[in-house]
């Protein structure tokens, strides 16, 4: 069972929770004036059910793994940009014309087919934002290191990916009606499920190369630790049983 961690290993300085009370304040904000009329109230409620969950996830888990300040920062970003999605629905953020509005470019030219992809640059934004926390979560909690660090994270972004589609469409025959078809948010694409997963693995896959990149370049053990854990432990061999 875990047990939280001690102040003088918890990043427990006045820096730390200020940047979580800023993120916090900041999210809190957020909700509410995007909670403010929203186009769709009952696919908002929808979209925030499982954002409840983990916001309760995340206060019951932080004193045992806290995050770093990026990790945090990054789940942050990622909630928020989920905000705007149940706001609007995900089916209708009409970014393309807040590009319009930027660039002057016709909203026409923005969306292949008419499609609005705001759904899937949010899955791209899952694997890209919350794969560094997720590989900070195996860092800590299975001790993952080397080889593991990287592909635990990024198996477990594709797997909850599924699981997340499987909820979706789950709901949404649940539900019924408009209110489901809006919270599926397929836009008539048979392959949106896959199509959404891609995206995540891609995003995930980005972030992972990054990490690794910017470790490889300065982490001074990192070949050893890379090749310590896809070593064989001696122990295990010595008393795995006969084939």
């Amino acid at each position: 069972m875990l047990a939280p961690i001690s102040r003088s290993s918890a990043p427990a300085n006045a820096k730390y929770y200020r940047h979580l009370l800023w993120l916090g304040g900041g999210f809190g904000v957020l909700t509410v004036i995007l909670g403010i009329a929203p186009w769709h109230r009952q696919d908002w409620i929808l979209e925030n059910a499982l954002v409840a969950a983990a916001l309760l996830v995340l206060l019951a888990i932080y004193r045992y793994l806290p995050f770093s300040r990026l990790s945090w920062t990054l789940v942050f970003l990622f909630l928020g940009l989920h905000e705007v999605g149940a706001h609007y629905t995900y089916s209708e953020v009409p970014y393309q014309v807040w590009w319009q509005q930027l660039t002057g470019a016709a909203p026409a030219e923005l969306a292949a087919g008419g499609r609005n992809h705001f759904d899937r640059a949010i899955h791209f934004c899952y694997g890209f934002l919350l794969a560094y926390p997720i590989r900070e979560i195996f860092l800590r909690l299975a001790r993952a290191r080397g080889f593991w660090s990287y592909f635990l994270p990024l198996d477990l972004t594709l797997s909850t990916s599924a699981l997340y589609e499987l909820i979706e469409w789950g709901a949404a025959e649940l539900v019924g009606g408009e209110l489901g078809i809006a919270y599926l948010g397929t836009q008539g694409d048979p392959w949106d499920a896959q199509k959404d997963m891609a995206m995540a693995a891609l995003g995930a896959l980005i972030a992972l190369g990054i990490t690794f990149a910017v470790n490889c370049r300065y982490q001074r053990d990192f070949a050893r630790e890379w090749a310590e854990s896809l070593r064989i432990w001696q122990e295990e061999e010595a008393n795995a049983p006969p084939p």
